[in-house]
């Protein structure tokens, strides 16, 4: 079938699924799973191509990890070392003896009880971190343990696709010296993909950005995952693990929010392609050929795994709410399985059709997670623990406020604010500004403000104040309009170039405004009142009655602002209303 009909029947398919699916309360995936089971071979057949599909779509997965190492600081992941190495590996380790146990009792080999054992002892990372990411838990306390586990999977996939061939019937042969250059391969490709990524990438993203064409940054930021995902899986390495990287080694760079705002689409696409097409490689006819196996087996997998978490959740110290949270995110199988199965028997290490009714198995329990996470969420108390509401680990600062436009306004505000130990993010569309502002020691990330996806990659949601002080006015009132519109309750304070660009930011309902040059113009003339010989408090109550009449007037304008005879008649009484004033102040004085 040609590509564009196949992109319509995946499209529909979505569209119609994912919507209803929610409506009903099971989330988006096992509406995405729904619709490839309804599409593929097991349903109507309108798509047959499903291995192809499949292995296309698992470039979601590896954008999903790219993005995630985009909001995870090299410092931050040193931190979690210890939950990474210490219960992730307690979960592969703990997991994989009774799933092992249980093959031999089937009565398999113990070679190939140890690959399922160890295959079916890790979960799904894009199954996982999507329902995770949709109930807002990444930064729970589960959330980030769950993180931390699969994370070590992701690391473990690689000795264990190593190890299959030395289980296999002629797999002693291979000689010590070849595994000892392929470990120094890995190392140094790995090492010229620290340096590279930290430096090289870095200035690649500044030249790309100076051409201010929006598609060529799309493009570099798709090249840059694509190109570390290939580098690592050219020597045997996951390519999430090669993305995640990337992502972490972008993750305090300039470019950070752009570039999340750029692979977010992509991502949610291929992300949900990727669970259609798990849906899709659904065997139905095993099923119904042998349900009670297969149920038991997904009931087997699901409860061991869950109970193995839960309990290792206690030990890391989670408290039963979140331990059960943890087990319920991730008791599931992972799509790493159907690759480790495929090898397993190409090495002859099982056949056919134990891959496959494993592969169902996995496939199943899958689609049981998001019915797991709702049996769960009815389980639990409506009202969450202070151990369950999200945290940002203790080296990571929320930031109260965004700043948008870096230049001589913006950097002021920015410099109080640092100087009062207050967090804030800065944004700035000029490569050229980021770039001449880091050099005096500023952070600044590149980027549109008027972006309604970088503004969410910022975490204008989580923000309280907005300090709009872009110099351009159209695209100040463009950025206005996106940010009242879509965050409702950040407070807008902004800078307006003058009257009328003050008016049109009071047109959308924001009234915190502070023209650009009014507060300097008010002091020099404070300043020549006196140097022509007025007292100093006579200067300073001339330029406060000034001021004070501007700012009535400048409201009482803003209706009539459009209308340009209107404003200059207004305008014209309102300079002898001043005078008036004036005079009124004089004769008072002299009164005195």
């Amino acid at each position: 079938m040609a590509l564009l009909p196949q992109a319509a029947i995946f499209l529909g398919a979505a569209v119609v699924a994912v919507p209803l699916s929610k409506r009903l309360g099971f989330g988006a995936i096992l509406g995405y799973l729904a619709a490839g089971l309804a599409i593929g071979p097991g349903g109507f057949g309108l798509i047959s191509q499903v291995d192809a599909i499949l292995h296309f779509a698992e470039f979601g997965v590896v954008l999903l990890l790219f993005v995630i190492g985009l909001e995870l600081q090299p410092s931050r992941l040193w931190a979690m070392r210890k939950s990474v190495f210490g219960l992730g590996l307690a979960q592969v380790m703990v997991t994989a003896v009774p799933l092992g146990l249980a093959a031999l009792i089937y009565g398999l080999t113990i070679e190939t009880a140890i690959i399922i054992g160890l295959g079916l002892s890790l979960s799904s990372t894009a199954f996982a971190l999507q329902s995770l990411a949709e109930k807002n838990e990444l930064t729970t306390r589960h959330g980030r343990s769950a993180f931390s586990i699969l994370l070590f999977q992701d690391l473990a996939v690689i000795p264990l696709i190593a190890m299959i061939p030395l289980l296999a019937p002629a797999g002693g042969d291979s000689g010590g010296g070849s595994g000892w250059l392929e470990a120094a391969k890995v190392v140094a490709v790995l090492a010229a993909v620290i340096v590279g990524g930290r430096y090289f990438l870095r200035y690649a993203l500044r030249i790309v950005a100076l051409t201010k064409v929006r598609e060529i940054f799309t493009a570099m930021a798709l090249l840059t995952v694509t190109g570390t995902a290939l580098i690592m899986e050219s020597i045997g390495l996951s390519m999430a693990l090669g993305a995640f990287l990337a992502g972490v080694l972008l993750a305090d760079s300039e470019y950070r929010h752009a570039l999340e705002a750029d692979i977010e689409p992509f991502k949610g696409l291929l992300l949900g392609l990727f669970f259609i097409a798990v849906g899709m490689s659904l065997n139905i006819s095993l099923i119904f050929e042998s349900p009670l196996e297969i149920i038991g087996w997904v009931i087997f997998l699901m409860a061991t795994k869950g109970l193995i978490l839960a309990v290792l959740g206690r030990f890391a110290g989670l408290n039963w709410t979140s331990a059960r949270n943890l087990a319920a995110a991730i008791s599931q199988g992972g799509e790493f399985a159907f690759v480790i199965f495929g090898i397993a028997v190409a090495a002859q290490l099982m056949d056919n059709g134990l891959a496959d009714l494993l592969i169902v198995v996995v496939t199943l329990s899958m689609a049981a997670t998001p019915l797991l996470a709702a049996a769960n969420s009815w389980l639990s108390d409506r009202g969450k623990s202070q151990e369950e509401t999200p945290t940002k680990p203790e080296d990571m600062e929320e930031n109260q406020v965004i700043i948008a436009g870096f230049g001589r306004f913006g950097q002021i505000v920015a410099r109080i604010l640092r100087a009062r130990k207050i967090g804030f993010t800065a944004l700035d569309v000029s490569a050229e500004q980021v770039d001449f502002v880091k050099r005096f020691g500023n952070k600044i990330y590149y980027g549109d403000a008027s972006r309604l996806d970088l503004l969410r990659a910022a975490q204008a949601d989580k923000a309280v104040i907005f300090v709009l002080a872009i110099d351009d006015v159209e695209a100040s009132l463009q950025t206005a309009a996106t940010v009242t519109e879509h965050f409702p309750n950040l407070t807008v304070y902004a800078r307006a170039r003058n009257r009328k660009h003050a008016h049109q930011l009071m047109d959308l309902g924001i009234t915190n405004i502070r023209r650009e040059t009014l507060h300097a113009s008010l002091d020099l003339s404070q300043a020549v009142l006196a140097g022509l010989g007025l007292p100093a408090t006579e200067a300073a109550r001339s330029v406060k009655t000034f001021q004070e009449h501007d700012e009535r007037r400048l409201v009482a304008q803003h209706a009539e602002h459009n209308d340009e005879e209107k404003m200059i008649y207004m305008a014209k009484e309102a300079a002898e209303e001043l005078e008036e004033l004036f005079d009124h102040d004089a004769r008072t004085e002299a009164a005195e």
